[in-house]
């Protein structure tokens, strides 16, 4: 990345408007960037459902295709297809990384509960905050970038916006990072953090384990005596398991769902327990699928079998994420505000860059709340200065 400031940087790329201008630029467009993410949230694309998410897609390429974007598109046999957007620009330098998803956690029909409409300055509906006012932001910043500059950006920029983000990113990861590996920076468009709209300079890393354990069935009342009980070999080691719990550290461990016997006069045979794990660095993620793997049982006529492992690594707070961040809080000071930074709990694709060394800056997206509830929104009048800031991080990076 340059080190130049973001005063020089407004210069070198040859922007005639001054950062007032840009947020005036934006404000008169804020009705057009909430247009777009209603007809984007109206579109449900739950992460399950392949036809609903390439559904969206094709709505989002067209619309990225009239704004100049070149749409390549990765198909997928069970998953949505994922969409990458390039915008050409100075081939002297690397090429920017805007990451989005374009799936939800809400089934179909979500949206007849929960319409998406407008009500006292917020924007409500199905996804509108994770993460679709976020895809509608990029392209409000792309189609201004491309005005100002007359079409010729002052770097290329590359828009990856991926259909299985909220189940954990399988099949889209090797392609996140492989585009991540080419790009100067990552920039993801996933929500701000809390209504001070603080961007996220960390997060914890992601796992989720399965324990099962095989005991012994036996007649509960003739020879109860005789098994040995899978459901209390099982909550025993959950008790165990939450002995790891460190807050200090920011190391959680959450037995979020578990299962066992079949028969009530029947000692269980079985039982399971998926175990959601949190960390903040990558040695703590390390130590903890270590312990998880060493666990033994209590009862040696219960065996026990651990599968499962991190999904996502942390995204630490690096340099190259700090110098990403002081530019950002530079923007928008001249934008007018104090941008906020913030570590959370949740992961996104902004992990997997971040891992790989490349300087990543997450939570460009939009100001709301009640992400994955039924009363999720936007607040309207932050996207202008969102968009401006997203803008002009696209150019100075």
């Amino acid at each position: 990345m340059k080190n130049a400031s973001p005063k020089n940087a407004a210069v070198n790329t040859g922007a005639v408007l001054s950062p007032a201008a840009r947020l005036r630029y934006f404000e008169e467009r804020k009705d057009e960037i909430v247009d777009v993410t209603r007809q984007f949230v109206e579109i449900e694309s739950p992460s399950s459902l392949k036809q609903a998410v390439d559904r969206l897609s094709t709505i989002v390429r067209s619309r990225f295709e009239e704004i100049g974007g070149k749409v390549k598109v990765h198909p997928q046999k069970t998953a949505g297809n994922h969409v990458q957007i390039d915008f050409p620009g100075n081939q002297q330098q690397k090429p920017v990384l805007v990451l989005g998803h374009m799936d939800t956690v809400y089934s179909i029909g979500a949206i007849s509960k929960m319409p998406c409409r407008v009500n006292k300055g917020r924007l409500s509906g199905p996804g509108v905050l994770d993460m679709k006012a976020g895809i509608a932001l990029v392209y409000a910043a792309m189609q201004a970038l491309r005005e100002w500059h007359k079409k010729r950006l002052p770097r290329p920029v590359q828009i990856l916006l991926v259909s299985d983000e909220e189940t954990g990113s399988q099949t889209s990861r090797a392609l996140t990072e492989a585009l991540a590996k080419k790009s100067a920076a990552v920039l993801v468009a996933e929500p701000a953090y809390g209504l001070q709209g603080a961007v996220k300079t960390a997060r914890k890393g992601v796992g989720q384990y399965t324990l099962q354990v095989a005991g012994k069935a036996a007649h509960s009342g003739l020879d109860f005596e005789k098994g040995a009980s899978a459901i209390i070999e099982l909550s025993r080691q959950v008790i165990e398991i939450s002995r790891l719990v460190d807050l200090e550290r920011g190391t959680t461990l959450n037995a979020g769902t578990t299962q066992g016997g079949g028969r009530v006069n029947v000692v269980p045979a079985e039982a399971s327990a998926i175990v959601d794990v949190r960390v903040t660095g990558k040695a703590e993620a390390a130590d903890i699928d270590r312990k998880l793997r060493s666990l033994r049982p209590f009862d040696p006529q219960c065996r026990l079998e651990i599968t499962g492992g991190m999904n996502r690594p942390p995204m630490e707070r690096s340099a190259g994420t700090s110098q990403l961040y002081e530019k950002a809080r530079a923007i928008a000071a001249q934008l007018g505000w104090d941008l906020e930074e913030a570590a959370v709990g949740g992961g996104s694709d902004g992990n997997f860059t971040a891992a790989l060394g490349i300087p990543t800056l997450d939570g460009l997206g939009a100001v709301g709340e009640g992400a994955h509830s039924s009363g999720e929104n936007i607040v309207i009048d932050e996207l202008p200065r969102r968009a401006a800031l997203l803008a002009a991080l696209i150019e100075w990076v």
